[in-house]
């Protein structure tokens, strides 16, 4: 289990064990992203990326705990405790700290910023340089059209649109770019993937560090100690919704038309 994942269940432990003895009472997989309802009726999402370990031999077969038909009932203590590090655990767990993080955010007394995507918050002014790790299409066609310098790191090129190709940078050339940009904005899909880690420690300190999108709402205290400024999350305002949306192949943007709104967690420290 990545650090970032670590530290937010060590976080529940200590403040919120309570928690730990909810479980899943229901899952939904679509191409793009998973959600879970947990035993107290919350729901949480999260990106998602099939697991590359599906295709293996015949041996390697995994049948037991968080995978299909062995994840309804358990409790997410079991689930932080599982030792397993793919993409359907780590999705899980993702999901489920969305469910809690949003659960817990009235008691929190975080500063919250209600229909409001975190690109707007930003100063793009001058000649900055800007770096943002995945393809954010509305993002990119935004600061492409200011003076400041465009990264744009991404595992596949393929990915972005054919005018914007010009900003691509490798994603494995994250340790060169991070530490000169000025802003960084960075996708929630990095978590379950286990690459946010990595990526944080080669940001530099003075940046002003973004994480975006449904995968990102995870305990803002614990992304906060990270030295991000700007938690940039998702509310889910019609739950009767998000299992039919993602079962049938819901993208984000789906998600924001029909059941969700953005919203912004400022980490005051910053402002």
């Amino acid at each position: 289990m990545a650090s970032i994942l670590s530290e937010n269940y060590s976080y529940l432990k200590e403040n919120h064990s309570e928690l730990l003895k909810l479980t899943i009472k229901d899952v939904c997989v679509g191409g793009y992203m998973l959600a879970v309802e947990l035993s107290d009726g919350s729901q949480g999402m999260a990106s998602f990326e099939p697991n590359a370990e599906i295709h293996c031999d015949k041996k390697n077969r995994d049948f037991g705990e968080f995978t299909p038909l062995q994840i309804k009932g358990r409790t997410l203590l079991e689930l932080f405790e599982c030792k397993k590090n793919n993409g359907l655990p780590n999705g899980l767990r993702v999901a489920a700290l969305n469910a809690i993080s949003v659960k817990l955010m009235d008691t929190f007394g975080l500063k919250v910023i209600r229909e409001t995507d975190p690109i707007d918050l930003l100063d793009l002014s001058g000649e900055k340089v800007i770096t943002i790790v995945g393809a954010f299409h509305s993002y990119i066609k935004k600061v492409s059209k200011t003076k400041c310098h465009l990264n744009v790191l991404e595992l596949n090129e393929e990915a972005m649109l054919p005018e914007h190709r010009q900003y691509f940078v490798p994603a494995h050339k994250y340790t060169e770019v991070l530490p000169k940009s000025d802003i960084i904005v960075i996708t929630g899909l990095t978590i379950v993937n286990n690459t946010l880690d990595d990526l944080l420690l080669a940001c530099n300190d003075k940046a002003q560090v973004i994480i975006t999108g449904p995968s990102s709402n995870l305990i803002p205290q614990v992304l906060f100690e990270k030295h991000i400024d700007i938690i940039g999350g998702t509310l889910i305002s019609k739950p009767e919704l998000l299992f039919p949306l993602i079962s049938q192949g819901a993208a984000g943007y789906h998600l924001f038309t029909y059941c969700a709104e953005k919203i912004c967690i400022l980490n005051e420290k910053s402002f």
